[in-house]
């Protein structure tokens, strides 16, 4: 819908998302062509020819709406092409954010500079875990979930992949035998590619640009499960720990 289209009007509704809008991304981005759509962690990325990447992040409950009928109070970006379709970016908590930055310098953007590879990328390897994880005594939950090690995991899909793997997830990263993290990488690609196909998991007001709900949540092991039988027949357990909700199961993850 948005590569190859020029972007005939740009219109920022408010001042600020969670950050104040570039004070110019209206001048910057209209009449500029979309070159390319791509991704980095959680943040979205559209390049354009004139050598300027817009960066947007959807906060918790934010959402692209394509071709809406009418515009709301909680659409606070909209963009037009050339073509007629109109995009809108609708957050009603206003935790998302949308930046500017030099195409060329991307990976030199405060987000990014230091992060993680991406888990369904080539770098992404067991090799490349151990020596991440080697000495670290922080539970190997709490170092999944670290951008700085693989970029953009989340709760849910940690806890997943963790019991794909049968990896208990208060274990000290730094000791889990090399032969855990073989099925942990597989396990965690298995778990992201599952959840794209799903369209995602839907929580509370999230649904996908078209309007869909994401349908991974039905296919959940133990995410959300406090109490329900796991696989093998044991209660889901569930604790918390710096505010997150960890689920698991004690008789198959160790």
């Amino acid at each position: 819908m948005l590569e190859g289209q020029v972007l005939s009007s740009v219109e920022a509704r408010r001042a600020d998302l969670r950050f104040p809008f570039p004070a110019d991304l209206r001048q910057r981005l209209t009449g500029a062509r979309v070159m390319g759509l791509g991704r980095r962690a959680k943040y979205g990325l559209v390049d354009t020819d004139r050598g300027d990447t817009m960066i947007f992040h959807l906060g918790m409950s934010g959402r692209w709406r394509l071709d809406p009928s009418e515009i709301g109070k909680h659409d606070h970006l909209v963009l037009e092409t050339g073509a007629g379709r109109r995009l809108a970016l609708n957050d009603p908590r206003r935790f998302g954010f949308v930046d500017l930055f030099s195409t060329a310098g991307l990976a030199t953007y405060p987000a990014f500079a230091a992060m993680g590879p991406e888990p369904l990328g080539p770098d992404f390897t067991a090799d490349y875990l151990a020596q991440a994880l080697e000495g670290r005594n922080a539970p190997i939950k709490a170092l999944l979930l670290d951008q700085r090690i693989v970029a953009g995991l989340g709760n849910i899909y940690v806890c997943e992949a963790l019991h794909m793997a049968g990896i208990a997830p208060g274990r000290a990263g730094g000791r889990i035998a090399r032969g855990r993290l073989e099925a942990l990488v597989p396990a965690i690609r298995t778990v992201l590619e599952a959840a794209i196909e799903a369209g995602g998991s839907t929580l509370r007001d999230y649904a996908r640009p078209d309007g869909e709900l994401g349908y991974f949540a039905k296919q959940w092991r133990v995410y959300g499960r406090e109490g329900e039988p796991c696989l093998c027949g044991r209660p889901v357990k569930r604790r918390v720990e710096s505010g997150r909700s960890t689920f698991y199961c004690p008789a198959c993850q160790k």
